[in-house]
């Protein structure tokens, strides 16, 4: 049994437990999701006895820092949409900024300009709540509708919004310490889970940084939100630095997806409120079919790789961090 989850099953329960040793079971964590019953996250470890950092915390939301400005809620605005039909074909205005590809009339068998869908998603059949191809094959951001909405929470451009839709098992891979699989299987473009941690300032996360003993590895768990980031904005907030997401100390369990040149999954960026841009989700998105108990996997540095010149230099090689994904197309090491 992993060690993390020993201490549960064998203790906690008892008249003698100590509230914060329950605190700080992963077990106990994980079990205080609205969505285990239905969608456990379980670990395991048929490897060896090693167990998650006692430090890391599970969390099932965003954590903001004290000293991360978020806009008021009254900055938060949705659309007035009586159905998901109306956010379908109507003039849905978390739509405004999404507009409809060529291609889109087409997967939906539709000819008539005045129905093309706008937002993401197939909302019917064998694809239903999955990216649309062109949506998939693209670095485009997504927009919702969201809790602001007048549209209910069964409406078809809701898919992130919901959350989680599938069980997932941390393991102990052979070589590559943690890793991620599903216990179910997952469709081309369906909705996986998003990656959650602290957001913090730029300032903050070079911090951090620094206070690593290898910077580059912290990068790891430190995820820009850059995607609209602009110097230029009329958005006074996405004329700063972006923030950052670190989730190395708290997070979800895609915190322990491993890295693979060869990935079958990618982040997007997700938009609810237009007022929360900067805040954005970080949603992950399966790019092919994935088996029952595959791992799940994503690019690291988004197809970017060390110079080649490094790699044939003795004095920089020693430093760099080798990629062990095994894949055809590993790129030989991540930076």
């Amino acid at each position: 049994m992993e060690k993390a989850i020993y201490q549960h099953f064998h203790y906690h329960g008892q008249p003698e437990t100590n509230i914060e040793e329950a605190r700080n079971c992963h077990f106990c964590q994980l079990r205080s999701f609205a969505t285990h019953d239905r969608l456990p996250i379980s670990i395991v470890n048929e490897v060896d006895d090693q167990a998650l950092n006692p430090d890391f915390r599970f969390i099932d939301h965003t954590i903001i820092a004290p000293d991360v400005y978020i806009p008021d809620a009254s900055f938060r605005t949705g659309c007035d949409c009586k159905k998901g039909g109306d956010c379908m074909y109507g003039k849905c205005t978390c739509l405004d900024e999404m507009a409809p590809g060529p291609d889109e009339d087409k997967e939906d068998g539709h000819n008539d300009s005045r129905r093309r869908k706008r937002y993401a998603y197939y909302s019917s059949g064998a694809k239903r709540d999955t990216l649309r191809g062109r949506i998939l094959n693209s670095r485009e951001p997504i927009y919702e509708c969201h809790a602001e909405c007048n549209c209910s929470a069964q409406c078809p451009n809701r898919v992130v919004e919901r959350g989680r839709t599938i069980p997932l098992q941390i393991f102990r891979t052979e070589d590559r310490g943690w890793g991620v699989r599903s216990l179910v299987g997952i469709k081309k473009g369906q909705f996986v889970d998003r990656y959650l941690g602290e957001i913090i300032t730029s300032d903050e996360a070079d911090r951090r940084r620094a206070d690593s003993s290898v910077a580059r590895r912290k990068d790891v768990y430190l995820f820009a939100l850059d995607k609209f980031y602009d110097p230029q904005s009329e958005d006074q907030l996405l004329r700063q630095p972006p923030l950052e997401v670190d989730g190395e100390y708290m997070s979800g369990p895609t915190r322990f997806i491993n890295h693979s040149c060869s990935p079958n999954m990618r982040i997007f960026a997700r938009v609810g409120a237009h007022a929360d841009k900067r805040t954005h989700d970080l949603a992950l998105f399966a790019i092919r079919d994935i088996q029952k108990d595959e791992e799940l996997t994503f690019d690291y540095v988004n197809g970017e790789s060390v110079l080649d010149d490094d790699m044939h230099d003795h004095y920089k090689i020693k430093d760099m961090t080798k990629c062990l994904c095994g894949t055809p197309e590993c790129r030989g090491y991540l930076w």
